[in-house]
């Protein structure tokens, strides 16, 4: 059974920076895609923020984050990334780390981890 833990969240002042990793157990890394979700408290659903493929490593990111955050992975430690600079108060949510199939055949997520950006 494949597990994902995220870690990196807390609290960061606007214009800050944190990253988050995805740590993932029981699967086959390399044969996943991995993604970041995040969630706010007064949405019902996870927002898509970006991707990055295996093989390939192609990313693609929502448009609300393009040019600050950057995803990334290391198939060696079964770890997914994600660098966010410039943060808003508009990216304060619960990110989550998914991880999937091709064809969706196959797909895990993690607990969340919280991220506040405030002054």
């Amino acid at each position: 059974q494949g597990h994902l833990v995220e870690s990196g969240g807390g609290l960061v002042q606007p214009g800050g920076s944190l990253r988050l990793s995805c740590e993932a157990s029981g699967f086959v890394f390399k044969d996943y895609h991995m993604s970041w979700y995040r969630q706010t408290p007064n949405s019902k659903e996870r927002e898509f923020v970006a991707v990055v493929t295996s093989p390939g490593g192609y990313t693609r990111y929502a448009d609300e984050v393009t040019g600050r955050f950057n995803i990334s992975r290391d198939n060696l430690r079964s770890t997914a990334y994600l660098q966010m600079n410039n943060l808003s108060t508009e990216d304060t949510a619960v990110y989550y780390c998914r991880a999937v199939t091709t064809g969706g055949s196959s797909n895990y997520w993690g607990q969340g981890t919280q991220v506040t950006v405030s002054s």
